[in-house]
């Protein structure tokens, strides 16, 4: 049996959000032909739909200003996992613009980072870890972890940088490049899942995993990429994240709340999501600057280093010596990665491909229930 997960103790408190928002008007019911392809769940939207239908996710006053909220619920299922040591010592992290001491959640960790960690399932069952893309969370597979809990032990995180995990300030202990992501998920694999593993990648995060995983074959079952870029096509970010990694202004909209977390994340697919949902996301960018700077980094370092990675991840792939079980699933609604390409590259590969029809980019998060169905397939 594998050893169960390092927690960090004592259990850290998840910092309650009690501000009320401004309030803005919910989005009025879509005519029947418009909600001919949405699921049943009548709390969903086209984010196409004209304009005096709504045009983002709506905000609901004070309805966070009392009791628990699901980010709360979601941070107590979780733990956090120690994993990838703090390079340097550079001392207290600093304003890049004032210079002034930032708060504890810009704060590099002592000696080893924390990662929020959620699991599903047996840990003596074979493990699936699940990464979320960019800007994602581990919440994003929400839906997917049950599913998978009966004959898998199921592992989602958060990224530095994202959602409940460590998020320090660059050049504080660690830079938010490729490579230290692609080192630190190394370091993560190793305190959760020692011995073999399947890992679910989606995203702008699968060349980092398609890297690590070519290093460490003999440990992998199988590998399933969700929307990964992958061909030429793809190696630009879309507008709504270049927009983080522009000179100054890049930094003020990582801060801007609704920029960073609403505004991503409908720009790449069919869906708005519940309110409810939606300020898990948005969490994270009201109560700290430290993921927006982290934000800001990362886009940063896509923008650099996102063309040499597809193209090693494709060499990778194509490789003879690629020899782990590779499956692709492809949400056909993704705005922001086209399908061109994609059904001739893997195709040519003899890797199966898994459409499906009425997801965007961010599979997990739409279609959460399907895609869980299908990775049990899958791994089966």
């Amino acid at each position: 049996m594998a050893p169960p997960l390092a927690v960090v103790g004592p259990a850290v408190a998840a910092p309650s959000f009690r501000t009320a928002l401004p309030s803005r008007l919910r989005p009025r019911k879509l005519p029947s032909w418009r909600r001919a392809a949405l699921p049943k769940d009548e709390d969903y939207y086209l984010i196409d739909a004209e304009e005096s239908i709504g045009d983002g996710f709506s905000f609901s006053g004070g309805k966070y200003g009392e009791g628990p909220s699901k980010s709360d619920e979601w941070f107590a299922q979780g733990k956090m996992v120690n994993a990838y040591p703090v390079y340097g010592d550079k001392g207290k992290a600093k304003d890049p613009f004032f210079g002034l001491t930032m708060g504890s959640g810009s704060q590099p960790s002592d000696d080893v980072f924390r990662w929020f960690c959620v699991e599903a399932g047996s840990s003596s069952n074979p493990k699936v870890l699940l990464i979320h893309g960019l800007p994602s969370q581990a919440y994003s597979y929400r839906n997917v972890l049950p599913l998978l809990s009966d004959k898998y032990h199921a592992i989602a995180f958060d990224w530095l940088g994202f959602g409940f995990s460590d998020k320090p300030q660059p050049k504080y202990g660690f830079d938010y490049t490729l490579d230290e992501y692609t080192a630190s998920l190394e370091s993560l694999v190793n305190a959760v899942a020692p011995d073999k593993l399947s890992i679910v990648v989606q995203g702008y995060f699968a060349p980092v995993a398609v890297k690590y995983a070519s290093e460490h074959q003999d440990k992998l079952n199988h590998l399933v990429l969700v929307n990964p870029p992958i061909t030429d096509k793809h190696v630009s970010l879309p507008s709504p994240l270049a927009s983080f990694s522009n000179f100054l202004l890049g930094e003020i909209f990582s801060q801007d709340p609704l920029r960073a977390s609403d505004k991503v994340l409908t720009s790449c697919g069919p869906y708005m999501m519940k309110e409810e949902d939606a300020m898990v996301y948005r969490r994270a960018y009201l109560v700290s600057g430290s993921s927006g700077f982290a934000l800001n980094a990362i886009s940063k370092a896509m923008k650099k280093d996102l063309k040499a990675y597809i193209e090693s991840m494709r060499s990778i792939l194509g490789s003879d010596s690629w020899k782990t079980k590779t499956t692709v699933c492809w949400g056909m609604r993704d705005r922001w990665l086209s399908y061109d390409g994609v059904e001739e590259f893997f195709g040519g590969l003899n890797q199966k491909i898994v459409e499906l029809p009425m997801a965007g980019h961010h599979v997990q998060e739409d279609r959460g229930e399907e895609l869980g169905n299908i990775i049990k397939s899958i791994l089966r």
